[in-house]
């Protein structure tokens, strides 16, 4: 089977991941599944991390950056993640494990979260 760009995001972000010790699953899709989910959730040194992978040009869908603007507004921490930003994942991980608060990165490919 060949691997598609945003699967070879996807073996990155794992592979960074699993180095640092965080829990993460892929979500799948399906009949039953909440539409929008981010493609991994994690569990980081006790935060909550939903990331949507991409590759190339690819944006999130409009239920894609609700769903990752409910994450923040819940108290997790939501990426998007392609070749190009991988770095900021670890550098998330890094602050999450320092004890700083990140900020998500959906606002590179979306309008920034109304503040509360």
């Amino acid at each position: 089977m060949v691997a598609t760009p945003e699967s070879k995001v996807k073996k990155k972000v794992h592979a960074i991941l699993k180095d640092r010790g965080a829990y993460a699953v892929n979500y799948i899709g399906g009949a039953y599944a909440n539409n929008g989910t981010p493609d991994i959730l994690v569990c980081f040194c006790g935060a909550f991390i939903g990331i949507e992978c991409k590759a190339g040009r690819g944006r999130p869908t409009a239920l894609q950056i609700k769903n990752l603007r409910d994450i923040d507004h819940a108290g997790g921490l939501s990426l998007v993640i392609n070749e190009t930003n991988i770095d900021y994942l670890t550098e998330c991980l890094d602050a999450i494990k320092s004890g700083r608060p990140p900020r998500p990165n959906y606002g590179l490919f979306a309008p920034a979260p109304e503040p509360e």
